[in-house]
């Protein structure tokens, strides 16, 4: 590493009280040199403190160099680092302001110059321990402003005051660049962390502002759709949303539309897959009269009601091959006629389709067009199931709840605990629109202003597995969930005082302590 000094393992002569005073000035400035070399190196800190200790024991003579740094609960200073080659105090080497001559340093500020430590009764040896032999001893704070937050200590041969105070001297501005760097570091420290949280709060306002108003969810999955939605949305090009029936596909598919330029257009949707072949035709493209038989009219189809606006397709993967052809043609040329005839109209439409279906394999089977694959797959969207995205079902449990609350006249004041237990372990086949059958359901049966577990449909309190051949029957299951749902919400209301619950329940404090313990039961 640029800057570090090799000392020698051989022992240095004590250096000479009658060095010329010219002389050890030139040493003081090799050694702050050295050391300003090192603080512009910008190492790792503690590594960086070992290096500047090695400088001083190397140029100055000194030995058992120290740093010492306030801890971070601010109780006391530790240890922060020694000179290469010295043993690293004991752990219990941590002293107090006013604690030894370290910490009279530490509380007063003021550098502390020992010409004989072995007489000096404050010496507590945790750090510097060698009593035995006559050595000085140098200690200097090293202040951040006016507050002391560390020191810098050093042993050395005994010799004159006026030698120590040089010494002392150089170890004073050695301090100072310590300081320096010690706020240096702080600041960064706090830039960084200040760039971390404006980092987090951009990303959480950027996320706020793409999810669209029509959508909930703040699982990482819903907000990857949210950030795709935001893509594609201000483009005309053709997006394919996958997924499973029942996780919003349309609602994905109306938040483009109403986030693009083409706003003020017409929207509208067909169901591709509810139609059959000649319908289907027709419903897209129109017909002219005499068409065929019941064509008594002609009528424009959806591509022509929805121009300058956009087209939602869902369910493509049920296309035949003929309407494939024709929608190809929509795709590449922006062209198509009416059934019937044979004037070409131009269409300034966006087409979005979904499908729940897996087109690469009906690609492979030969049952979806390949090039009109790649036609409809240029911006693909992968909605979620919702068994993949549990952190969101309160959230739309509780939207659900509000919205038909509304329109079933009721007051719903919250969801007991075990019904939300049951909603987040079921598995949701029929996904976000199960759930929101599941919650009309139980508003329908909900009394008190409370959605308990035996509120919800059968098919959340029905066992994964068939009940084991001699045990409990599906009544039995049914009366312990209603009676769990009953004592836990009545335990809740009366702030866990059983004597109350009980009196609520029709029942006596005995027989609820028991039911307590035996349906395993907190009291708050």
């Amino acid at each position: 590493m640029p800057g570090t000094v090799r000392r020698s393992t051989e022992a240095r002569p004590a250096m000479d009280p009658f060095l010329d005073l010219l002389q050890f000035h030139e040493i003081e400035m090799d050694a702050l040199q050295a050391v300003s070399r090192m603080l512009a190196h910008g190492a790792d800190h503690r590594e960086l403190l070992q290096e500047i200790l090695g400088v001083l024991e190397e140029k100055l003579n000194v030995s058992r160099g120290t740093v010492m740094i306030l801890s971070p609960d601010g109780d006391g200073f530790t240890v922060e680092a020694v000179a290469p080659g010295t043993e690293r105090p004991h752990h219990t080497a941590i002293f107090k302001k006013g604690e030894g001559i370290i910490g009279n340093v530490l509380a007063s500020g003021v550098p502390e110059i020992v010409p004989r430590l072995s007489q000096d009764p404050r010496h507590q040896g945790r750090v510097h321990r060698d009593r035995d032999h006559e050595v000085s001893f140098i200690c200097v704070p090293v202040r951040v402003g006016n507050d002391p937050v560390g020191s810098l200590s050093v042993d050395l041969p005994a010799q004159s005051l006026q030698r120590l105070k040089d010494v002392a001297r150089v170890l004073e501005i050695v301090a100072c660049l310590i300081a320096n760097d010690i706020c240096n570091r702080r600041l960064a420290r706090v830039w960084r962390d200040n760039l971390e949280q404006e980092n987090q709060r951009l990303r959480t306002e950027l996320s706020q502002r793409f999810r669209p108003e029509n959508m909930l969810g703040e699982s990482s999955a819903m907000r990857l759709v949210f950030t795709r939605i935001h893509q594609v949305a201000a483009s005309a090009t053709t997006a394919l949303i996958c997924g499973e029936s029942g996780t919003g596909k349309e609602l994905v598919a109306s938040a483009i539309h109403f986030n693009s330029p083409r706003a003020s257009k017409p929207f509208l949707k067909v169901n591709c897959a509810a139609l059959s072949e000649g319908v289907l035709e027709s419903e897209l493209f129109g017909h002219e009269r005499g068409a065929f038989t019941g064509a008594l009219t002609e009528r424009i189809g959806r591509v022509e009601a929805a121009e300058g606006g956009t087209l939602f397709l869902d369910e493509i993967g049920e296309f035949s091959g003929a309407i494939q052809v024709k929608l190809l043609r929509l795709l590449q040329e922006r062209e198509y006629e009416r059934v019937g005839s044979n004037k070409t109209k131009k269409a300034n439409v966006r087409i979005i389709t979904a499908t729940n279906r897996d087109l690469e394999k009906a690609v492979a089977d030969g049952s979806f067009r390949q090039d009109l694959y790649y036609r409809v797959n240029i911006f693909p969207i992968h909605l979620p199931p919702l068994r993949d995205r549990k952190s969101d079902i309160l959230q739309l449990t509780n939207h659900f709840v509000k919205k038909h609350a509304e329109q079933c006249g009721k007051e719903v004041r919250r969801i007991s605990t075990p019904a939300i237990n049951m909603l987040t372990a079921y598995h949701w086949p029929g996904n976000v629109r199960e759930l929101e059958n599941c919650i009309e359901y139980a508003l329908l049966l909900c009394r008190d202003g409370v959605i308990h577990g035996h509120d919800l449909p059968p098919t959340l309190q029905m066992p994964e597995e068939p009940p084991h051949p001699g045990g409990s029957g599906l009544l039995h299951e049914r009366v312990a969930i209603l009676e769990r749902d009953m004592i836990s919400d009545a335990l809740k209301r009366s702030s866990g005082n059983v004597s109350a619950a009980a009196r609520e329940l029709g029942s006596n404090e005995r027989v609820l302590r028991y039911k307590i313990g035996k349906l395993g039961l907190s009291k708050h």
